[in-house]
């Protein structure tokens, strides 16, 4: 099969899973892909029973897919450029502490949490031999919000606009942090790098730092190039020159090109669309990406779902991932609240705001496309046993968020928030004399 006709399989398939889902299920756009992929996955696993050749075919067909290449180094940048094309800049600066704390020191603490978590479930519980490092590896691409996931849900969720800002900041600024640490820790298991705070914190700067600096400057660049001309399809050209060749570049020098993207959206969406674009500019450039939005989305979910052909599922495994969802929980709560607690000193914290920021913490693609990267052999050649291991429990935990914690999130914003107080007013900032006391 040639890489046309796999892409136009995707395509088609994804085309007709969203017309049975816009028909039939009406689930959220995301949810409905991927269980209809799911769902095609087991015919297809059903079928294989009786003539073996279809799902070796097609099992062969999804391992050309490298979904970890076409994730993180293809659809990513469009995906994360779309979803800050929209978000808008001063609610986001009304709201930095929450989101710079939860996309950082929650991060890295989820990760710890959920390494320690998992190493005890495998060794004291399961009774899986894995190594402790291989743990806080799971945890750190467990760890992230899935952007894609998350902006896709709250379309439709109708949380209250300060809790989607946060909620939509956080997912979108922390991929860049979880990267970061998974590389690090990548670079440990491997045998590649001592643990070495200097080094993990030297990547930190050069990954993160460098990419939201990088990010804007061809943001800025790309601001002042719509400024001198009037016309939107080389306007929209250009934003489109800016996500590619941006995302390429950025990957080309090292940078994290996830937070270039975001920072370069931001800068366009917000700073471009306000003194660059006219309003012809502005409509048919929203036009666009969402539509490149919806396209991406489609076919992202749809590989998630038959992604199951190829991996190896066993009765233990999925075991350990099911056993592993309410810690994971656990930690994303942990993880939440300490930070909310820091920064509720500062800004005004909605007092629904922990259980809407941990359920509304989706993992996705990203985090599937993480786990695909590890190798299946060290640099000597030996295998890594634990991969199969860390690729079905991250898969279980993926499709638990979107299809379980992504179906119910808006009856829980419902349930916390009735529609007449969708309005009500934040906790706001403690005194420092008050808090101190308490």
């Amino acid at each position: 099969m040639t890489l046309f006709e796999l892409v136009s399989f995707l395509i088609t398939l994804a085309a007709v899973l969203s017309y049975v889902n816009l028909r039939w299920l009406k689930l959220p756009p995301t949810i409905g892909l991927m269980t209809l992929a799911l769902a095609c996955s087991l015919t297809f696993t059903l079928i294989g029973l009786i003539f073996p050749s279809i799902e070796q075919r097609t099992a062969h067909m999804m391992e050309r897919i490298d979904f970890n290449e076409a994730v993180m180094n293809g659809m990513l940048g469009f995906l994360l450029f779309a979803g800050a094309l929209h978000i808008n800049l001063g609610a986001l600066s009304k709201h930095w502490r929450t989101i710079a704390s939860l996309a950082s020191v929650g991060v890295v603490l989820s990760t710890l949490l959920i390494g320690v978590f998992a190493y005890g479930l495998m060794q004291w519980i399961l009774g899986i031999e894995i190594r402790f490092v291989y743990c806080l590896l799971f945890g750190a691409l467990i760890s992230p919000t899935d952007p894609i996931a998350v902006l896709g849900i709250l379309k439709q969720a109708q949380a209250p606009k300060d809790l989607e800002t946060k909620i939509a900041g956080e997912s979108l600024f922390n991929d860049g942090t979880a990267v970061v640490v998974f590389l690090g820790l990548y670079e440990i298991t491997v045998g590649q790098q001592p643990l070495d705070l200097l080094h993990l914190s030297e990547l930190f700067v050069q990954e993160a730092v460098g990419g939201a600096v990088f990010g804007f400057g061809i943001g800025y660049l790309g601001y002042r190039m719509l400024k001198t001309v009037d016309n939107y399809q080389v306007e929209i050209l250009l934003s489109l020159a800016v996500a590619a060749g941006g995302y390429a570049l950025a990957l080309a020098l090292h940078l994290s090109g996830p937070i270039a993207m975001v920072v370069a959206g931001l800068l366009i969406g917000n700073h471009g669309r306000t003194f660059a674009m006219s309003e012809t500019t502005i409509e048919h450039l929203d036009t666009f990406w969402e539509l490149i939005d919806e396209i991406l989305n489609a076919i992202l979910f749809v590989l998630i779902g038959l992604e199951v052909l190829i991996l190896t599922l066993t009765q233990q495994y999925l075991l350990a991932g099911l056993a592993l969802v309410p810690f994971v929980l656990l930690a994303r709560w942990l993880a939440v609240a300490g930070p909310l607690q820091v920064v509720r000193r500062y800004e005004s914290i909605h007092p629904r705001a922990l259980p809407i920021l941990t359920w509304g913490g989706l993992r996705g693609g990203i985090s599937v496309a993480l786990a695909l990267s590890i190798p299946t052999k060290h640099a000597d050649g030996t295998p890594i046993p634990e991969r199969d291991l860390i690729l079905a429990m991250t898969y279980v935990i993926v499709v638990f968020s979107i299809m379980v914690q992504g179906l119910s999130f808006g009856a829980l914003i419902r349930y916390l928030i009735p529609p007449s107080s969708t309005e009500a007013p934040a906790v706001p900032p403690q005194d420092a004399s008050v808090a101190s006391t308490a």
